[in-house]
């Protein structure tokens, strides 16, 4: 994704922000940061860094090498950014990851929950409880973290602050082959609703983005995962995917990205509690 001063909002300008799983080239999280860093605020990149295990592997995960490149990108567009290894499953590196942004920026005004496992699709009775346990944890327990350290550190600074869980077209629908995945997406819904009514008065608004189909790294993958297990070939998959979006594409990172900048902004200053379809009208309810 290319990077472009925006000045959209202006009000951006200066903010902090945090965003986890942003260490990939043509991810979510990528496309996120660097909006958000063309608006001014000043990001830091966080990531595992490095594979861990089976379910954790290098293919899948932001490496410190990629963070770091990312970041210098980011800079070298006139934003100012920083990386910072972060397992999300740790409750102490991620309240380390909060506490790096206020010692290396000044502040921590928006957190981003963008960290997650969407490549174990199994059906349930191919499914072990280790990956089940695995995509659970990531996705729920990773964003829990999040929202956790984050207001514990906006609380601290008096100055209320927006988190932003990033969720899926799985948040609202069911989908075979992706019980975990729609577990855990469905559970991010009363997570990011039960975090909007707790820290209202703390000026603190907790949204959630819900993507359909986004070809990122991530997202070729499952397409060529459910192309194959529906036996419909690429061609056809794709064919069928575009038919039933009625903006007739899938997502686009950008598309992603100005929600979430939208969300951060002062225009969404009366939003909470909401999971907001960004879906080309696929996804309705």
């Amino acid at each position: 994704m290319s990077q472009s001063t925006h000045n959209q909002y202006p009000e951006l300008n200066g903010k902090v922000a945090v965003i986890t799983g942003a260490g990939r080239h043509e991810g979510l999280g990528e496309a996120m940061a660097k909006r958000l860093a063309s608006e001014g605020c000043k990001v830091v990149i966080t990531d595992i860094g490095q594979a861990q295990g089976a379910h954790m592997p290098k293919s899948a995960i932001g490496t410190s090498d990629e963070m770091q490149q990312i970041v210098a990108e980011i800079k070298a567009a006139g934003g100012e950014a920083a990386s910072f290894v972060c397992n999300v499953l740790d409750a102490e590196q991620v309240k380390a990851a909060a506490q790096f942004a206020v010692d290396t920026y000044g502040s921590l005004d928006i957190w981003v929950n963008n960290a997650g496992i969407g490549y174990l699709m199994k059906p349930i009775l191919e499914m072990d409880v280790e990956e089940w346990d695995s995509v659970l944890n990531v996705n729920l327990r990773g964003t829990f973290y999040g929202i956790k350290f984050a207001a514990e550190q906006m609380v601290k600074l008096g100055n209320g602050g927006k988190i932003i869980n990033i969720g899926s077209q799985a948040s609202k629908s069911a989908f075979a082959h992706a019980s975990a995945y729609t577990t855990s997406k469905h559970g991010m819904n009363g997570l990011t609703r039960t975090a909007a009514l707790e820290l209202g008065s703390e000026k603190i608004n907790v949204n959630q983005i819900c993507p359909n189909h986004v070809t990122t790294g991530l997202g070729a993958w499952q397409n060529a995962h459910f192309s194959d297990v529906t036996g419909k070939g690429h061609e056809k998959y794709m064919e069928e995917m575009r038919n039933r979006i009625p903006l007739g594409r899938p997502g686009l990172q950008e598309d992603i990205a100005k929600a979430c900048a939208f969300l951060c902004s002062d225009q969404a200053s009366y939003i909470t509690g909401e999971t907001m379809n960004v879906s080309g009208g696929e996804e309705y309810h």
